[in-house]
């Protein structure tokens, strides 16, 4: 891989024609890739699936309050707690996809399904969400621009466990990785206060105030109809378990993905196929783990083609690892276990000190 990747990093070479720049070659190395699978039709809308995943989304919803009704006072509310969490982890993806423009034709009914499904039925906003998550698909992974390696308890980067070296919060980093998975059980009451947090605070956000409606009740309700059904101490489990679930789950599909790969600084410039590929991680697995992971388990795919309906990754997964391959651009596939065993060795080690938990092959390229 040459250093030309970083552009900036060294100094430049002499002026190459126009054809032959470095910059022109990454960005026709992509476009070949993207004319491939355009014209096998994979960037197609998949309107069919989606209205059918999303009317079936809903019936399941329906269904697990009536059984939620029809059980009253039962320590077997539990179970049912677990299979709500399943069904609103559902509702997350498919606002993922709706606002990823990968159901319908029209920008504006993307949108608004997006929004009905983030919102009224997951508890999450929809205009917070797009806002993270269009900066971490420009720079997976990149220090100062991608928000999903900025957390307030976890020390994603060497500089981050830096500043947490003394006390509590000092003894904490350096186990932070053992933590991780008790800390996902949090993630789904995260998604939700720092959904109703941005839109309280951001005043410029469109269409803010429907968002903090629909959200408060929908959480409102929620709560409400779990204390009418059942006595007060299993409400409160019920409520405890399904919060837990929901982020185990949710929190569980996201984090395989970048978490552990190289992280980039700050000031890099990486061509965007590269940029994609080399921080991204695939899960292996068959359809149990595409519906688990709501197809977030082809996550280069995803990153390369973002707009792609999720039943098309699988399908497009051969031509990018064939196309990587012939670049010579790493292709990351592994195990869903041995991806979490990745990012807790990955999580400690930083946590530890190492300057260099995970060296990133875009710098190593430089430096050597």
């Amino acid at each position: 891989m040459s250093a030309s990747i970083l552009e900036g990093s060294t100094p430049p070479p002499a002026r190459a024609p126009r054809s032959e720049r470095p910059r022109d070659r990454q960005i026709s190395v992509y476009a070949e890739l993207s004319q491939q699978v355009k014209d096998a039709g994979l960037l197609n809308r998949r309107r069919p699936y989606y209205v059918v995943s999303i009317v079936l989304t809903v019936a399941a919803f329906a269904g697990v309050w009536v059984a939620i009704a029809a059980l009253g006072d039962s320590w077997w509310q539990l179970a049912l707690a677990v299979v709500l969490s399943l069904v609103c982890t559902q509702f997350g993806f498919l606002g993922h996809d709706t606002a990823h423009r990968q159901a319908f034709g029209s920008h504006r009914v993307n949108e608004w399904s997006a929004r009905v499904l983030s919102c009224g039925f997951a508890g999450i906003g929809y205009g917070w969400w797009m806002q993270k998550h269009n900066r971490h698909h420009n720079a997976p992974n990149q220090m100062g621009k991608d928000p999903d390696i900025v957390s307030e308890v976890l020390a994603f980067t060497p500089d981050d466990a830096a500043e947490r070296t003394t006390g509590a919060r000092g003894w904490f980093t350096r186990h932070q990785g053992w933590a991780f998975f008790p800390l996902l059980c949090f993630e789904g009451a995260a998604l939700h206060a720092n959904s109703v947090a941005t839109l309280l605070r951001d005043k410029a956000m469109p269409h803010r105030r429907l968002e903090v409606a629909i959200i408060a009740a929908r959480l409102g309700l929620f709560v409400a109809a779990v204390f009418l059904i059942m006595p007060p101490v299993l409400a409160v489990a019920f409520i405890l378990v399904q919060q837990a679930v929901f982020g185990l789950l949710l929190g569980g599909s996201f984090a395989p993905n970048h978490k552990g790969m190289p992280i980039v600084p700050k000031n890099a410039k990486v061509d965007f196929l590269r940029r994609q590929v080399l921080m991204s991680r695939n899960i292996r697995g068959g359809l149990l783990t595409d519906f688990m992971m709501g197809g977030l388990n082809y996550q280069i795919e995803h990153h390369l083609f973002p707009s792609m309906p999720r039943p098309n990754l699988r399908k497009a997964q051969p031509m990018v690892r064939e196309h990587c391959a012939k670049h010579g651009i790493s292709y990351t596939e592994t195990s869903l276990v041995g991806s979490y065993r990745m990012v807790i060795r990955y999580l400690n080690r930083v946590g530890l000190g190492e300057r260099d938990p995970f060296v990133c092959p875009l710098v190593q390229s430089v430096r050597n």
